[in-house]
């Protein structure tokens, strides 16, 4: 059958129309590797006490983060990335906002976050030690090693998750991990791998604000998920995602996913280890 000249313009602009369409969606698709994550290794290990300023100013942090600036990063996913909204509430801007900092020496993962929040939700109703993504919490996602294999907490994947509760219950830091032969492991960090505190309102803004600083040991934890770790090296490939969960007063409550978008490591960033960074230079005028 020959296709008359009308027809064949028309299967021409559908051809396009789907060459096109696949191509905005091949456009939007996250790519980790085109977001490199450079993590400085510090010369000199800090306090664990609430205030970051002895090394933040030469660690990794790339901004602020809240719902509005996610929704532009190439892994935003609305059904998993939202606040929640029990009337009244602040613009979404003044409900969660936060800066995340990271950093690395030979023996310690080193993570902190500045956090504006409006309310300090700690309470889950039907809590489980493991439920911290029902909290206030927030958690770094790490693979280490990376690799391009698409996994969800198997050997090699980590979440190491703090409950932003100042009593620091048993369940306060949360280890989520895999095993060689055993997914989604869960248990308390250690107390021997793991220092953490937590300072609430430390700019006298907001009873729901808080500083989180934390130190990780890599040995007892990493050491264990994947026979291919070794200890920390410059140029060292992890992945890393961030997840930061706000429940509101409600239960299942707000997420903000950075550097990835769920439990598949393909998804996380690259997390680069490097060697130190040097603070910002303020020039005289």
């Amino acid at each position: 059958m020959v296709k008359s000249p009308a027809g064949s313009n028309r299967l021409r602009r559908v051809l396009l129309l789907a060459v096109v369409g696949l191509g905005v969606a091949a456009a939007q698709k996250w790519d980790p590797a085109c977001y490199p994550i450079r993590v400085p290794r510090l010369v000199k290990p800090p306090r664990i006490d609430g205030d970051l300023s002895e090394w933040k100013y030469v660690a990794f942090t790339d901004g602020a983060w809240d719902i509005l600036r996610v929704r532009q990063a190439r892994w935003y996913d609305p059904t998993i990335n939202r606040l929640t909204d029990h009337a009244n509430e602040p613009p979404p801007e003044d409900d969660l906002q936060a800066r995340y900092y990271m950093a690395w020496d030979d023996r310690h993962l080193y993570l902190g976050a500045e956090v504006k929040d409006n309310v300090n939700d700690v309470t889950d109703p039907h809590h489980e030690p493991k439920r911290w993504y029902f909290k206030d919490a927030i958690c770094w996602f790490v693979e280490a090693p990376r690799d391009e294999i698409p996994e969800k907490f198997t050997a090699g994947d980590h979440a190491f998750c703090f409950v932003i509760d100042v009593k620091k219950p048993p369940y306060g830091a949360w280890w989520r991990h895999g095993l060689p032969g055993k997914d989604y492991v869960e248990e308390p960090l250690p107390k021997s791998a793991v220092d953490y505190a937590i300072r609430m309102n430390p700019w006298g803004r907001s009873k729901g604000d808080f500083i989180l600083e934390a130190r990780v040991a890599m040995a007892p934890t990493f050491g264990t998920g994947d026979p291919k770790w070794h200890a920390p090296r410059i140029g060292d490939v992890y992945g890393l995602e961030i997840v930061h969960t706000d429940p509101d007063g409600g239960d299942y409550g707000g997420h903000l996913l950075i550097y990835g978008n769920g439990d598949d490591d393909s998804t996380w960033g690259r997390m680069i280890l490097t060697g130190p960074s040097q603070p910002i230079e303020r020039k005289p005028n």
